[in-house]
């Protein structure tokens, strides 16, 4: 009697460690952890090593499966930018409406005439793949770090149309069962569930905001135990009303308390995070573990066709449609293309539909979930695995993102935002006085006499599609606040900061925000040299022989406050210098030297009183070499010109 349930525990434990240790090993190897999932349960299975067996928890699969997705939608609700998504929410809107429409006709052609699926049969699987799910998307935004608009599509598609999809599977498999084919039975039956699940999810999640933001004496982990309550009441809730409306429910009441911005609102997105690793750990290894090689191999070459079809001339054709005016570039919407893998609840559903099918004596229950477990394997292992390949070939990547926004009006941030500019790159300068934002303007720079601290204020400026964020107002605690408020809030893929080492201390520096420029920098004293014209601008190129002394000799400039560097040119990319950068042979540095010559012997020279121009310095491209072997009594100089 005892060793049933001591099975059942065991199978638990070993579902958790398999998980785990992939979900490690794909961190290590900065690869999709569904990949190591998928290869673990398969390989732990009944038809690998037979160490797991998932038919021994009966009905309990079912459960943790509902649950387990209930919580991972609501988590993917709950990280939903909405201030991104409202930037391409026609393109979003297209995709989860239209896009599911294309996607199920296509799909179940696909099906029918390639894997010779019965029509009904193949539009159940259509249905089931209409979704890509956060379960994959999400660790791969994460790892493949693309362009703020690609990334919000990416993310809604998979977190919005996942409730959409399981809904109307459950539509096409009420048809199959009893065999009503009527359109308004269908469309019905989607909007119906689709609004219980999107109501009860409004007043739930607002409830639930409401009690986070109200009572106060709650701990953090009584305030993660009543969130993770009231997401399974909430889902409860609207499955005991209408079957399937409760995953609709679950992802509006986690966009809902997003949108209400509760205390410690990253403390609980954490802990929500860390408990949707273990469920899509446990589900995936288990999942996989239940499938039948044979099932996988029966399907042959026409079932491996109809995925293939799915991939590369469906998903084509539904984000073509979907962005047709969207302002997308063609390399946005060939990513886009290239990226929809299927995840958890694909799987999850297809489970249980076979089950269902099988109950009722309906041939292809089986068939169904090899074929979805085949379109997850083909599109996790190809498309996942070539992300990173493909943003870097179509140049969509984060990093590659140009344009800046400046905090703070002043010599020296004017300097470098006119630097940016020639390069050919926007440019907006922020700053409260207006005196200092007339100055910008006259330099032809953009300027806002605002607060930076105002988050639509950033917004208005274009935060989220540039690629440099730089505060340095004359107030080093600001400085930092203002950048990890907009790593924050935009996630920018470059944020630096002008700070010190005591503000660095007392704030608590990210590690999204960079020291800019370097430690013995002081704002005051290189504005002050630029307004008395006490600086030459330079810049000179990182060369492989003699790379060492040129680095060392850089270094000692920076050291005596003769010399800070600016901007670093790689790889054609301009960007801010920080602390801790590792310059590389091939690297362009912009500097400025401390140049204290006299203002008559300057004038007497010729020295230009225009703009700042880059030139080589001698001062710099001549690098002492030691001789001796490294003596340094004797230096001879090596002309890096």
């Amino acid at each position: 009697m005892e060793e049933v349930p001591f099975n059942t525990t065991l199978l638990i434990v070993l579902a958790v460690l398999a998980g785990t240790a992939a979900q490690v090993m794909a961190g290590f190897l900065k690869v999709p952890s569904i990949v190591f999932l998928l290869m673990f349960g398969i390989l732990l299975g009944p038809d690998g090593l037979g160490i797991l067996h998932p038919n021994l928890l009966g009905g309990g699969l079912e459960v943790i499966v509902a649950l387990s997705v209930a919580l991972i939608l609501f988590e993917g609700g709950l990280n939903l930018e909405l201030r991104d998504i409202g930037r391409v929410s026609g393109s979003l809107r297209n995709l989860v409406t239209i896009g599911t429409l294309v996607t199920l006709i296509g799909g179940g052609m696909a099906a029918h005439w390639l894997s010779e699926f019965p029509w009904p049969i193949a539009f159940l699987y259509a249905s089931l793949v209409v979704v890509t799910g956060p379960t994959v998307t999400g660790p791969l935004l994460k790892q493949v770090n693309v362009d703020r608009q690609v990334s919000a599509l990416i993310e809604g598609e998979g977190v919005l149309i996942d409730p959409v999809g399981a809904i109307l599977a459950v539509v096409v498999l009420d048809i199959i069962l009893n065999g009503d084919a009527d359109p308004w039975f269908v469309i019905s039956g989607l909007v119906v569930r689709l609004s219980i699940g999107g109501a009860i999810g409004v007043v739930g999640g607002w409830l639930l905001g409401f009690i986070l933001k109200r009572v106060t004496f709650l701990s953090e982990d009584q305030r993660n135990l009543i969130a993770l309550a009231g997401l399974w009441g909430i889902f409860g809730l609207a499955q005991s009303i209408r079957s399937e409306s409760g995953l609709m429910a679950t992802v509006v009441s986690g966009i809902v308390v997003r949108a209400s911005s509760v205390p410690d609102e990253r403390l609980l997105r954490r802990f929500k995070g860390q408990l949707t690793i273990l469920a899509i750990s446990v589900l995936f290894i288990l999942l996989s573990a239940d499938l039948s090689i044979a099932s996988l191999f029966a399907l042959g070459w026409g079932g491996i066709l109809a995925v293939l079809a799915l991939m590369f001339v469906v998903r084509p054709i539904n984000v073509w449609i979907c962005t047709w005016n969207s302002g997308l570039n063609w390399r946005q919407k060939a990513f886009l293309a290239w990226i929809s893998p299927r995840g958890i609840v694909s799987a999850s559903v297809s489970s249980l539909f076979a089950i269902l099918l099988t109950e009722r004596g309906i041939n292809g229950g089986d068939s169904i979930k090899a074929l979805v477990f085949l379109t997850i394997i083909l599109t996790v292992f190809v498309q996942g695995l070539t992300a990173a390949s493909a943003a870097k070939l179509l140049h969509i990547t984060s990093t590659e993102v140009t344009g800046a926004v400046i905090v703070g009006s002043n010599p020296l941030s004017r300097l470098i935002g006119r630097l940016f500019q020639e390069r050919g790159e926007s440019v907006v300068i922020i700053d409260t006085d207006p005196e200092a934002c007339e100055k910008a303007t006259q330099e032809n720079l953009r300027a806002v006499a605002s607060s930076a601290l105002d988050t639509d204020v950033l917004e208005e400026v274009g935060l989220a599609s540039v690629g440099t964020f730089l505060a340095m107002t004359s107030n080093a605690e600001v400085n930092l606040v203002l950048a990890q408020r907009a790593a924050e809030e935009f996630k920018p893929p470059r944020v630096l900061a002008c700070f010190s080492s005591e503000a660095q201390n007392g704030q608590g520096n990210g590690k999204t925000v960079q020291q800019a420029f370097g430690p013995q920098v002081t704002l005051k004293t290189w504005n002050q040299y630029l307004s008395d014209r006490d600086v030459k601008l330079g810049e000179t190129l990182l060369r492989e022989p003699g790379l060492e002394f040129q680095q060392a000799h850089l270094q000692a400039l920076i050291r005596a406050a003769e010399l800070t560097p600016l901007l670093v040119e790689r790889d054609g990319h301009l960007q801010v210098a920080a602390v801790g950068d590792d310059w590389k042979a091939g690297d362009r540095i912009i500097y400025l030297l401390h140049d204290p010559t006299p203002k008559l012997l300057k004038r007497l020279s010729g020295g230009s009183q225009g703009p700042l121009t880059v030139e080589k310095l001698p001062e710099v491209e001549e690098v002492p070499i030691p001789s001796n072997g490294g003596v340094p009594s004797a230096p001879a100089k090596q002309s890096l010109a």
